[in-house]
C-alpha cells in the first residue's frame, strides 16, 4: 500500500518558501519574456529551458534563454537520486 501524498504539507514545507516564491516568479518572468517575442504561447506544450539552470546561477537574460518542447527539457542527465549530473 502506498502512503498518500500530503500536498498542504509540501507546500507549507517547500513550495511556500521564500526562496521557491521566487524561484517561481523568475521563471513566469522568463515565460511571460519569451511569450511577449512570439516564441511560446499558452496550450503550445512547450517549454522555456534555462541553458545554465537558476540553481547554477542562470538568469533570466534572453541569451541564457531557450525554448524545448517537454521531452527535450526533462531529457537532463541525472545522478540515482535524481538530482542533475554536474
Amino acid at each position: 500500500m502506498t502512503k498518500e501524498r500530503n500536498y498542504r504539507s509540501e507546500y507549507d514545507n517547500y513550495q511556500g518558501t521564500e526562496k521557491q516564491k521566487k524561484n517561481r516568479a523568475k521563471r513566469n518572468a522568463a515565460r511571460k519574456m519569451m511569450a511577449d517575442d512570439g516564441k511560446v504561447s499558452k496550450g503550445d506544450g512547450k517549454h522555456v529551458n534555462h541553458k545554465t539552470p537558476m540553481s547554477k546561477g542562470g538568469g533570466n537574460s534572453k541569451s541564457n534563454l531557450s525554448v524545448k518542447n517537454a521531452k527535450d527539457n526533462f531529457s537532463y542527465p541525472r545522478t540515482k537520486t535524481g538530482a542533475m549530473k554536474d
